[in-house]
């Protein structure tokens, strides 16, 4: 029998997950029609090449075997993500490409409404059962403050303290935050003790940076290198930093900050950060929090099918991409 994952549990529940999705914007009232229009179309615009909308659905089943009550999670999973992705493009001034037709204003709007007021009026919905509500609403404002602090060290993008632990706190709060905010938010949900809802927060944080290194990788190798160009302090950089040799480390700074405007310079930068001493250490953490997260599954058990899936779910998240001599150069 083939093992179910991640992407089958979305494939099952798409159509509730779709119809959930409407019925949180129904929540915004008939008087604020433009509003709703415009939140429609960002969540419309802004789609997401892995559906993890569902982890909220499979950490609920891992507690009681079922997926279905916990859908208005994976709407308020959704609503946060698509608002923290298009604060994260206006702020890198990115422009609006991904909003369709919606000018910069109405983009900004938009996403302030689904981040916040649409996600709060869902957990405090009928839908959700009165006894968890004000903890949902308290995970939400937490996870905001926690993931924009992780966002602004990113923005200030200075490398002179650039180590793996400092990178790796903020990634802890910039995608780990949100992560454990909606595992602890199913756990809560689904009348978990206390003491399960903080390992399923622990780890979603865990999961939450390495979905941040997955996607570090993935932006270099699609040849976007948004990272590099907004001058991002990533854990690549802060391990080129640490394994580099004596009185290094100034150099590899400079290249970095040059690179956000010189072709050559981001080629210099490719050959440090993708040498294999580099990949070697970044491996060894990846797998390090990997194997982090896979004890924190242990630790909790539960319905054996679901939690199969979260485990999957992990290892897919933890590959290794990058590979020595791969470029930092747009593909063309």
């Amino acid at each position: 029998m083939t093992a179910m994952s991640y992407v089958d549990v979305y494939r099952r529940m798409a159509a509730e997950i779709e119809a959930e999705r409407e019925a949180a914007l129904g929540l915004l009232g008939p008087s604020a029609p433009s509003v709703r229009a415009a939140v429609a179309r960002l969540l419309e615009n802004r789609t997401f090449k892995y559906p993890l909308s569902v982890l909220p659905l499979i950490v609920h089943a891992v507690e009681t075997g079922m997926l279905e009550p916990a859908l208005p999670l994976a709407i308020v999973h959704e609503l946060w993500w698509t608002s923290a992705c298009c604060l994260d493009d206006l702020a890198d001034s990115q422009g609006t490409d991904a909003a369709g037709d919606l000018r910069r204003g109405d983009v900004l709007l938009a996403t302030v409404i689904a981040g916040v007021p649409l996600p709060l009026l869902v957990v405090q919905s009928g839908r959700v059962p009165e006894p968890v509500r004000d903890a949902l609403r308290d995970e939400i404002v937490r996870c905001w403050v926690n993931a924009t602090e992780g966002q602004l060290r990113d923005l200030l993008g200075a490398t002179a303290g650039t180590t793996p632990d400092a990178v790796a706190v903020a990634y802890l709060r910039k995608s780990g935050a949100p992560f454990g905010m909606i595992t602890a938010m199913a756990a809560q949900w689904a009348n978990a003790a206390a003491s399960r809802v903080a390992l399923w927060r622990e780890f979603g944080e865990l999961f939450g940076v390495l979905w941040q290194l997955l996607n570090d990788q993935e932006d270099i190798l699609s040849g976007r290198n948004e990272d590099i160009l907004n001058g991002t302090a990533t854990y690549l950089l802060a391990c080129a930093l640490d394994e580099g040799a004596p009185g290094s480390a100034e150099h590899l700074r400079a290249l970095h900050r040059a690179a956000q405007d010189s072709a050559p310079a981001r080629a210099d930068l490719a050959r440090i950060l993708l040498a294999p001493k580099v990949l070697h250490r970044y491996q060894r953490d990846i797998d390090e929090f990997r194997d982090r997260a896979r004890r924190v599954l242990d630790a909790l058990g539960g319905t054996r099918a679901y939690l199969c899936v979260v485990r999957d779910l992990v290892d897919q998240t933890s590959r290794m991409l990058l590979h020595p001599r791969a470029s930092l150069e747009p593909t063309l």
